[in-house]
């Protein structure tokens, strides 16, 4: 059975990835859980190839959201923009199906981000898990390399 704070969780919050705001980057966002406080300012860099060189941030939370934000960093780098487009949206359907459904590929592509799909089982920290992509999507639409249409949280 998973528990919420599985043991990669753990290791990610305490040791995050990505977790310091570097210049020069090409789009900022800044994000608010209003239903906890939770709160993340996210800084995308992209190459001249349109992928995502990397991801650099600051921000304060519980676990969930420190740690989601700190995979999602690890995840997306080097990538293309589209395709972490794609992931985002696999991880919303991750956290909203609790996995139910997910595809072997989709499983795949998150790779460690499936960690958290016990914390579909917690509706409340759904949006703790999603702070960090919320502020990737809202920088990667700033930065005018993403679609604006999305599904909300």
């Amino acid at each position: 059975m998973e528990q919420l704070y599985q043991q990669l969780i753990i290791d990610h919050a305490k040791d995050p990835h990505g977790k310091g705001l570097a210049e020069p980057y090409a789009a900022e966002s800044f994000q608010v859980n209003p239903t906890c406080g939770d709160e993340v300012r996210l800084r995308v860099h992209l190459r001249d190839d349109g992928t995502v060189e990397r991801v650099s941030w600051a921000g304060q939370g519980c676990s969930i959201s420190q740690a989601s934000t700190s995979v999602m960093s690890e995840l997306v780098e080097g990538r293309p923009v589209a395709e972490v487009e794609g992931l985002g949206e696999d991880f919303r359907a991750l956290l909203h199906t609790r996995g139910e459904g997910l595809d072997e590929a989709a499983e795949d592509r998150l790779g460690d981000a499936t960690a958290f799909t016990g914390v579909g089982r917690y509706p409340a920290r759904i949006k703790c898990a999603l702070l960090g992509w919320m502020a990737l999507r809202d920088a990667l639409v700033q930065a005018g390399v993403a679609s604006t249409t999305t599904e909300e949280a």
